[in-house]
């Protein structure tokens, strides 16, 4: 997986150089080349495809976690700019999958980054984590959305 990762940024330089623009939307169409002409010849010769369905799935992630953070960030500036409050804070304890502390300390980040929730402790054994939840209407609901939505993702790409 290395090795293709390695070999599409090589591309995607090289497209760069070709091409003598150096800005983002450049360097991700030269990405998105390399990764395309890679697949196609990795897929001719039945290499390694793992890189090839995890790439798809870590810009699938970066988007959801991308509407995610937006939809939380205009629930707490609505909450913010009305003269109402409607805060339910509490705390889940919330049952993890990750077992490492690398995939623990993603998913513990992926949380953190949201406004509205926080970490505020892990037990001893690593199999709990307590969140503070600033929206709380339903406690099963959001372990339920937090699992399916953000952990089991997040396991996906880094497993």
């Amino acid at each position: 997986m290395l090795q293709n990762f390695l070999l599409n940024i090589l591309l995607t330089f090289v497209w760069v150089a070709l091409t003598g623009q150096l800005d983002y939307a450049n360097f991700v169409f030269g990405y998105t080349l390399g990764f395309f002409i890679l697949w196609m010849v990795n897929r001719s010769i039945r290499a390694n495809t793992e890189y090839f369905y995890r790439v798809p799935k870590i810009f699938a992630f970066i988007f959801l976690f991308f509407y995610d953070l937006l939809k939380a960030n205009f629930e707490v500036m609505k909450d913010v700019v009305t003269p109402n409050y409607n805060m339910k804070p509490g705390i889940v304890k919330y049952e993890m999958d990750a077992k490492t502390d690398f995939e623990i300390t993603m998913l513990a980040n992926m949380i953190a980054l949201t406004p509205g929730t926080v970490v505020v402790d892990l037990s001893k054994d690593k199999k709990f984590m307590y969140i503070h939840v600033m929206y709380l209407t339903n406690k099963e609901e959001f372990k339920s959305t937090l699992s399916n939505r953000i952990e089991r993702k997040l396991l996906e790409i880094l497993r």
